[in-house]
């Protein structure tokens, strides 16, 4: 009997130790509209990522959409979102899965399982996407027709058990992606090989990318962590000519810098990221700026991005990891507009 016992908590343990799925009744949605998806990561294992819609028109927010949709959790970890093909696709990073949901529904359509550690959903083409990885030498290729996964491109100089991907973007047949975790480096994938050609290296821990309207592709270091195996350095801001693949300008931070959330405006010629307050400055630029766009407010800015079609700039404040954080909408020159409240730890933002 006390085998038995035994093997029933063992059991038990390790179910508790699994990704649950929660299926039940089903909450309508019906939103055709613009609007901004927001990707709450939640807290490792604990499985309580969720993800949120705002409709910048009439400054409404719902919450846990996925969930009230599907009856359904996210699952552990909701790392970023994009949208191809009418369809939203969700990268949960602790639970090994993509979702794809229907836009106006936010009903799930499809899911790619069985993947290591995703971050990031590119795609290429109708017929093909890269996921990139963390604690992998790969870079996973996806048929998102059939939510397949078809092949996998080895990064060289790699090793599997540290490798890291992170952000994609396109410069005509090829993808530029950044290597962050306890790496230096931006590589280059010929789509039409899908193999890696190229590599630029860069300072310690690349950990955003964005290409601007004059085909430079930039990209911010954070140059590690005190104690880190892998070492540390100061923080850096790269501008880099994406045809030749080599740096034109390096930008220094202050050394207790901590640079973060590179995204561009819609027309591509103004920069932004995160370093306690919000700060932005034009691709032409030729010196870091002296002041912040945006001041921080003691808390934890998390995440960033800007409206492609208005300007204004909305930031994620994680406030302690813990509560539900809070997003700040701003005007284009810095001004408070709207703030509300979406899910543990807001990360990620994907237009609609």
């Amino acid at each position: 009997m006390r085998a038995i016992f035994t093997l029933v908590i063992i059991c038990a343990l390790l179910l508790s130790g699994c990704m649950r799925w929660d299926y039940g009744n089903e909450e309508p949605f019906d939103c055709p509209g613009s609007g901004l998806f927001i990707v709450n990561e939640g807290n490792f294992q604990y499985g309580n990522a969720t993800l949120s819609f705002y409709n910048p028109a009439d400054k409404t927010v719902e919450n846990e959409v996925f969930f009230r949709a599907n009856r359904m959790r996210l699952g552990d970890v909701a790392q970023s979102m994009s949208i191809f093909d009418n369809r939203g696709w969700i990268v949960v990073n602790n639970s090994h899965v993509i979702f794809a949901i229907d836009l106006t529904t936010f009903r799930e359509i499809g899911r790619i399982e069985n993947l290591t550690s995703p971050r990031y959903i590119h795609f290429v083409s109708e017929s093909k996407a890269y996921v990139s990885q963390l604690w992998d030498n790969r870079i996973f290729i996806i048929d998102p027709r059939t939510y397949s996964i078809t092949g996998t491109i080895e990064v060289p100089g790699m090793s599997a058990e540290s490798g890291s991907t992170e952000q994609m973007v396109n410069y005509g047949p090829y993808v530029f992606c950044n290597c962050w975790s306890y790496q230096n480096s931006i590589i280059r994938i010929d789509t039409r090989t899908d193999e890696v050609d190229a590599r630029l290296t860069v300072g310690l821990q690349p950990n955003s990318i964005a290409l601007d309207a004059n085909g430079k592709l930039w990209a911010i270091t954070d140059g590690g962590y005190d104690g880190s195996p892998y070492g540390t350095e100061t923080p850096a801001l790269y501008r880099i000519d994406a045809q030749t693949l080599t740096i034109e300008r390096k930008f220094t931070f202050a050394p207790d810098a901590t640079p973060r959330a590179l995204c561009l405006s819609g027309d591509a010629q103004t920069i932004f990221w995160l370093d306690d307050d919000v700060w932005s400055m034009p691709v032409s630029a030729s010196s870091l700026p002296d002041m912040p766009l945006i001041p921080g407010r003691q808390t934890k800015y998390y995440g960033l991005t800007v409206s492609p079609l208005t300007g204004e700039i909305y930031v994620a404040d994680a406030i302690d990891y813990q509560q539900q954080g809070c997003i700040y909408r701003y005007s284009p020159d810095g001004v408070l507009i709207n703030e509300f409240y979406a899910g543990v730890t807001p990360a990620a933002f994907c237009w609609k």
